[in-house]
């Protein structure tokens, strides 16, 4: 029985971990269905990008008072869990404090782990406030129904119940209180325990120890199925994040050789192809659904926060258009997970359920009120892209549906019989002078 805790410990920790490492394969698998696509360039760049906006928040600071909240929940959690490494030698060979003994050194470090979780706990009440009392209304847009909506309210009341299980764990145990060294904020928590006997005050503080290894394992599985997977996904995100000029697009390499011949008078537009330099079509312009997306955009999907930064600077939607960027994110991540599930049904193999991207989750209404000017990927504090994916879709629509608003296929049509926009044969482009 001495060792029935440790053992019980070794299971939950096991159990933890390794539900978590299954998610995680999932979401490899998933993002892996997009296509392949050569983010190989500029590798200092991409680490000087990662280092500056996952790491050093610049981008949410643009917003002083959520950026600068959200470093001290950011850095705070994160420098708070270290203490996990103590929590977890100790379940595993029964010890105390195990790292105590280095003396001084152990104090300040959990003193500054103190203070931090108190700044944590303040920064998640006022987000509540700003989410649930003052209602800003990026929180309560059209799409962030009941799943989003709680999803947000979830993870505050985790990182408080976590917070909190940290202070009094601290504050009841009788031997870390008696070192008086480390205990910043538990010494004024202590005496709201001060009637108990050192029995009752072993049972609390166990009590809190295991619920705060278990909070945190739960936290952790929690991660895949809640928007705070952007805690572990940013950092790749803005690694592979777009480096070209905001308003520079892509074009399709077999559209644009075949313009290049098309151009070229010493062209024969009837000979055969010189051997291995035929290129192979793509199956499909654009994307219709999440398979014809590029895995960095899947991955994408993923990170997106849903902070609804980007919809409350889109000049579509803050003038009544039913676009919001931040949907097209988590419709796109919605889908995936559809097509992810309707994969491990099938045995690794997905089998058609009669649904896609386009249409049945994101409508053509929204594709083309987006006025691609680029104010959401600005917006984005992790580098999300969803004019790329808007962008594939209309491909689509137009390539291989012929299915543009009238005003762009009367626009094209001009273009392709008088090579200008306009409704003009180039035989009458100066009369205008005549008048």
């Amino acid at each position: 029985m001495e060792y029935l805790p440790n053992v019980l410990f070794a299971i939950i920790l096991a159990a933890g971990i390794g539900y978590f490492a299954k998610n995680v394969k999932k979401l490899i698998r998933n993002i892996k269905l997009g296509r392949d696509v050569d983010v190989s360039d500029s590798k200092s760049e991409r680490f000087k990008n990662m280092a500056m906006i996952a790491l050093g928040q610049s981008k949410m600071v643009r917003r002083p008072v959520a950026g600068i909240l959200h470093i001290i929940v950011y850095l705070g959690f994160i420098i708070i869990n270290i203490e996990v490494l103590e929590i977890i030698i100790d379940g595993l060979f029964g010890t105390h404090r195990i790292f105590s003994g280095i003396g001084a050194t152990y104090g300040f470090l959990i003193g500054a782990f103190e203070v931090l979780a108190l700044l944590v706990f303040i920064s998640v009440t006022v987000f509540w406030i700003r989410r649930n009392i003052i209602k800003l209304k990026r929180f309560w847009k059209a799409e962030m129904t009941s799943w989003p909506k709680n999803d947000g309210n979830f993870i505050l009341y985790f990182e408080m119940v976590l917070m909190t299980l940290f202070l009094v764990m601290n504050a009841t145990d009788v031997h870390f209180q008696a070192m008086n060294s480390g205990n910043v904020i538990s010494q004024f928590i202590a005496p709201w325990f001060g009637g108990l006997s050192e029995g009752a005050l072993h049972v609390i503080e166990r009590g809190a120890w295991w619920l705060h290894i278990v909070g945190i394992l739960v936290f952790l599985n929690y991660l895949y199925f809640s928007k705070h997977l952007h805690i572990l996904l940013a950092f790749p995100n803005t690694y592979y994040g777009k480096l070209a000029p905001k308003g520079q697009l892509n074009n399709l390499e077999s559209v644009t050789n075949e313009v290049k011949m098309m151009m070229d008078p010493n062209v024969d537009p009837f000979a055969a192809p010189a051997e291995g330099a035929e290129a192979a079509m793509p199956e499909k312009f654009g994307a219709s659904d999440v398979q014809d997306l590029s895995w960095v955009q899947l991955l994408n999907a993923y990170t997106c926060t849903e902070c609804g930064r980007c919809t409350s600077e889109c000049p579509a939607n803050l003038t009544g258009k039913k676009l919001s960027p931040r949907k097209i994110m988590m419709d796109t991540r919605d889908r995936l997970e559809e097509v992810g599930k309707n994969i491990d049904t099938n045995n690794g193999e997905f089998k058609d359920d009669g649904k896609q991207l386009l249409g049945d989750y994101i409508s053509t209404e929204e594709l083309w009120a987006c006025t691609t000017c680029n104010a959401c990927v600005e917006a984005c504090p992790v580098s999300i892209d969803p004019l790329s994916i808007i962008l594939e879709m209309r491909r689509y629509l137009v390539m291989e549906q012929s299915a543009a608003p009238t005003e762009l296929n009367n626009m094209m049509t001009n273009i392709e019989n008088n090579g200008a926009p306009w409704p003009y044969s180039q035989m009458d482009r100066l009369n205008w002078k005549d008048e």
